[in-house]
């Protein structure tokens, strides 16, 4: 019964809002979801889902649960070094302008971290940053741009002194950064990608979706690369066999499409 009543819960989600559950690692999703939905005091899936349409908050915390907000910028300072020293400088021999993309950009730790990585290298207005999450509320967060002090830890501190502003306790970022970027709703396993992008940035995130949707997924990236552009993931996401995506490896997480 509970697996049915489980079953019937992901069928209406996928009916009201277009989020396939299914395409997600089930044990990891129903521990988290199981987890919430007693919480807040539900015997079962189906009586948590009529609470999710009667209320928009318990809607948006069942997104923040199942997308996992975690971020900070420079995450893992080591790739970022490679995409400043290797990758960064490779892509603006080939393009004068750089069209990016932000993949899951959760609370938008991450293309923040891109916009200020590429004023080091070129004027700001010859960067087009796309940011884009399933998740309203991290978005609206992302649109704000204020952060705690240990989102920061490893943002190299010259971009931190630059780019930031204090706003104690917070950290606000600044509308040169912040006007680089657009942030923008979207559903990577349902919604359309766009096409000729230099750099795609898609990290923590591919390891919550099941085998099939992770092989759906990064063709839907090498399709959207130009030639010559790459795929940056992160740290536990290791593709074994890139070229059947037609992807060769320019660096240690980072895919380059051929």
């Amino acid at each position: 019964m509970e697996d049915k009543d489980f079953l019937q819960f992901i069928e209406k989600v996928k009916k009201k809002t277009g989020i396939d559950l299914a395409l997600y690692k089930e044990a990891q999703m129903k521990r988290r979801l199981t987890s919430l939905r007693m919480k807040r005091g539900f015997n079962d899936f189906s009586g948590f889902f009529e609470g999710m349409v009667k209320n928009p908050e318990l809607f948006n915390e069942f997104l923040d649960r199942m997308t996992i907000n975690v971020s900070e910028f420079f995450r893992n300072p080591s790739r970022w070094k490679v995409l400043e020293t290797k990758i960064i400088p490779r892509l603006l021999k080939e393009k004068g302008k750089i069209k990016c993309w932000s993949a899951a950009c959760s609370t938008g730790e991450e293309p923040y971290s891109l916009a200020m990585l590429f004023s080091r290298f070129m004027p700001l207005s010859q960067v087009d940053i796309t940011a884009t999450d399933l998740d309203e509320g991290a978005i609206a967060k992302a649109k704000r741009g204020l952060y705690a002090e240990r989102s920061l830890q490893d943002a190299p501190p010259d971009l931190v002194n630059k780019y930031f502003r204090k706003e104690p306790p917070m950290f606000a970022i600044s509308d040169e950064i912040k006007r680089v970027i657009k942030f923008k709703k979207h559903n990577m396993l349902a919604d359309p990608f766009d096409k000729n992008y230099d750099l795609i940035v898609c990290r923590n995130v591919m390891i919550y979706f099941t085998e099939e949707a992770k092989n759906e997924l990064y063709h839907k990236f090498s399709d959207s690369l130009r030639p010559g552009g790459v795929l940056f993931v992160g740290s536990t996401e290791q593709i074994f066999q890139p070229q059947q995506y037609r992807f060769e490896s320019e660096d240690t997480f980072f895919y380059k499409k051929v």
